[in-house]
């Protein structure tokens, strides 16, 4: 079972812990019941969370106008919505990049 995310329907929600002022952005790992991801903007004017739905777009190749900062835009704690994407696909992926384990047993 994943916990950091939740299917409705097409939409996928996915929440994050952030860590902005990164060198890059990149995920680092499940964090609780979160993705915790460092992101290379400043959160100042809004640039970490556009760094972090580009991001999130090519990650999950995805378009960007599929990914959109639901909740949490001034905190750490956030929430985005991918359009188009199941619980199994980003499984997949993070699975494919090293990001998610699976326990047997």
């Amino acid at each position: 079972m994943v916990l950091f995310c939740r299917e409705q329907g097409s939409v996928l929600s996915i929440s994050l812990l952030v860590q902005p002022r990164a060198r890059k952005t990149e995920i680092i790992g499940v964090h609780g019941e979160a993705l915790k991801v460092k992101v290379a903007g400043l959160p100042i004017n809004g640039a970490a969370n556009e760094e972090l739905v580009r991001f999130f777009a090519k990650f999950l190749d995805v378009s960007k106008s599929a990914v959109q900062l639901k909740q949490g835009s001034t905190g750490r704690k956030k929430v985005i919505e991918v359009k188009g994407l199941t619980t199994s696909e980003l499984t997949a992926i993070l699975l494919k990049h090293g990001l998610l384990t699976i326990r047997l047993g």
